[in-house]
């Protein structure tokens, strides 16, 4: 696991610095770094929004006596897509934006849903449910 998470955290930034450069060479510096601005902007732009909305979602789950489940994995793909989008890269801006937006969080939570299950399955992670009074 070590050596993936390495892997993941040097080869990707590599990548991305690659990939501006092109981008730089192929458009101009101005145009890449105004990319770069846009996209980190738009990244906490959507982090307040989406945010704001999904705490207000969990919130309203909560008084009506539900777990949040959905609305937890909604927020979990907002906060890593809004790091994302403030990281510059075009690669994590592409990924960060499907997670931040509602329409594509979809995908992206069914696949964590999939995860989580599987894990749950085969052991190598434990729930504890206490319910409420």
């Amino acid at each position: 696991m070590l050596f993936k998470l390495l892997l993941v955290f040097t080869i990707v930034p590599l990548v991305e610095l690659a990939l501006l450069i092109k981008l730089a060479q192929v458009t101009d510096i101005r145009t890449t770094i105004a990319i770069v601005l846009v996209t980190g902007l738009a990244g906490a732009y959507l982090a307040r929004t989406e945010g704001t909305l999904i705490l207000y979602k969990i919130k309203q789950e909560l008084n009506e006596g539900r777990i949040p489940g959905t609305e937890l994995i909604n927020g979990l793909c907002v906060i890593v897509g809004s790091a994302l989008l403030i990281t510059p890269g075009i690669i994590s801006d592409i990924v960060g934006i499907t997670l931040a937006l509602p329409i594509t969080r979809r995908f992206y939570g069914k696949i964590i849903k999939k995860v989580f299950s599987n894990m749950i399955r085969k052991g190598t992670v434990g729930y504890y449910f206490k319910r409420w009074k």
